[in-house]
C-alpha cells in the first residue's frame, strides 16, 4: 500500500497527471492484478491470530480493537491537520498550489508524503478488513470508494481542496453508517442503498455550491443597492 501511494504521487507530482486519474487508473490495474492472482477463488489460508485485528475486542470492554485504532489515528491525523505547520501547508496548498509554492511551500514533497501516507493507511484498511472477514477476494471493497468519497463530502471537505476538517469527516461516517443501518434494519436492497448513497453525493456537492451562488447574489445585490 505504502509503495503503491508513493508510486501514484511520483506520476502526479513528477508527471503532472491528474490525481482522480491517476488514482482510478491504478485501481484498475490493481484490481485486474488481484484478479489474476486469485480469479473467482476466495483464499481463506490466514494465521488464526490473524483475526484479532479485525474481530477481538479490547480486553475486559465490548469495545472493537479496530474501531479504538481508528479513533487513535483520528486524533493523530485531526492534530497534525489543525495544529502543526505541516497540516496548515496542506490547507493551503489545497487551496491554490501556486501561491503555496510561491510563498516557499515544497509543494511536490508534501504530495509525495501525503500519497505516501495515505497508500500506508490503504494498506493497514486491507489488514483490518481482512482480519475481519478472514479472507480475501479480488472483488473485496468494491463500491466503497462511492461511499468514502460521500461521506467525506458530507463532513465538510471541498472536492477541489483547502477545506474540511477530520472532526467533519468522522460525523459523515457517523451519518452514512448509521444510514446504511437503519436501511438494512428495512431491508432495502443494495441497489437501492447505492442509488441513495449516489444521490447523497449530488446534493453534498451541490449546496455548498448553491450556498456560495446565493451569497455572491446577496453581496452583489447589497452592492447595488448602496449605489
Amino acid at each position: 500500500g505504502t509503495l503503491a501511494g508513493l508510486f501514484n504521487g511520483f506520476m502526479v507530482t513528477f508527471l503532472q497527471m491528474p490525481a482522480i486519474a491517476v488514482t482510478l487508473a491504478t485501481q484498475s490495474i490493481y484490481r485486474g492484478i488481484a484478479i489474476g492472482m486469485l480469479g473467482d477463488q476466495a483464499r481463506t489460508t490466514f494465521p488464526k491470530n490473524y483475526g484479532f485485528f479485525g474481530q477481538e475486542f479490547i480486553k475486559g470492554t465490548t469495545i472493537p480493537f479496530e474501531f479504538v485504532l481508528y479513533l487513535v489515528l483520528m486524533v493523530i491525523f485531526g492534530f497534525i491537520l489543525h495544529k502543526t505547520t505541516y497540516g496548515r501547508r496542506l490547507y493551503a496548498i489545497g487551496n491554490n498550489a501556486e501561491v503555496a509554492r510561491f510563498s516557499g511551500i515544497n509543494v511536490k514533497r508534501i504530495r509525495i508524503i501525503n500519497f505516501t501516507i495515505t497508500g500506508f493507511i490503504s494498506g493497514l484498511t486491507a489488514i483490518l478488513l481482512t482480519s475481519r472477514v478472514l479472507s480475501v477476494r479480488s472483488n473485496i471493497a468494491t463500491g466503497w470508494d462511492m461511499e468514502i468519497i460521500t461521506l467525506v463530502v458530507l463532513g465538510g471537505v471541498s472536492i477541489t481542496g483547502g477545506k474540511g476538517t477530520v472532526w467533519g469527516v468522522f460525523l459523515g461516517s457517523l451519518l452514512v453508517g448509521y444510514l446504511k443501518f437503519g436501511m438494512g434494519l428495512m431491508k432495502i436492497s443494495g441497489t437501492l442503498m447505492t442509488i441513495v448513497i449516489g444521490s447523497l453525493l449530488i446534493i453534498a456537492v451541490l449546496l455548498p455550491r448553491l450556498l456560495d451562488l446565493y451569497k455572491a447574489n446577496r453581496k452583489l445585490r447589497k452592492q447595488h443597492e448602496m449605489r
